[in-house]
């Protein structure tokens, strides 16, 4: 069993992290980490659609008739006293890199657009759209206030 989103919200944290470490142990999870030494202090987690299949915002991303990506980027985590220092913008390229590696194709993120205005680090969990623009993805489309689809194609 899979636990995510609101489904998995009451399961029990154990079985969370058994389900996380048995499709880790299978190959059908993946995330790009970010190291300090011997610590894991971030990471970035991507994978095809039938992998993520469930996207915050998915209302307004459906209304937008999408062709579906190979690839998501749709989750980053930055440990506290290292949000704000860069560690969403190495598990990203990490994250891009680790995708050629595993073939390319069209890969799509969901980040939230924080130009002009105050957004802590630590509700960026799709991450900033200035990031993902730095590596060369273009904006699709907007699902949200300030919320964007984009793309690379590798």
């Amino acid at each position: 069993m899979w636990y995510h989103g609101k489904e998995g919200a009451d399961a029990p944290t154990e079985a969370k992290r058994k389900a996380k470490e048995c499709r880790v142990r299978e190959g059908r999870a993946h995330a790009s980490l970010v190291f300090d030494g011997m610590d894991c202090v971030g990471w970035c987690q991507f994978g095809s659609p039938d992998e993520l299949p469930r996207i915050h915002n998915s209302r307004a991303y459906m209304k937008t008739t999408p062709t579906l990506p190979d690839w998501r980027i749709t989750c980053f985590f930055s440990g506290k006293g290292y949000r704000g220092k860069g560690v969403a913008a190495v598990a990203l390229e990490g994250a891009v890199a680790q995708i050629g590696k595993l073939g390319g194709g069209r890969i799509e993120g969901y980040p939230e657009d924080i130009e002009g205005r105050k957004a802590s680090p630590a509700f960026l969990f799709n991450g900033a759209l200035s990031t993902f623009e730095r590596l060369g993805f273009e904006r699709s489309r907007k699902i949200g206030k300030h919320k964007w689809v984009v793309t690379l194609t590798i």
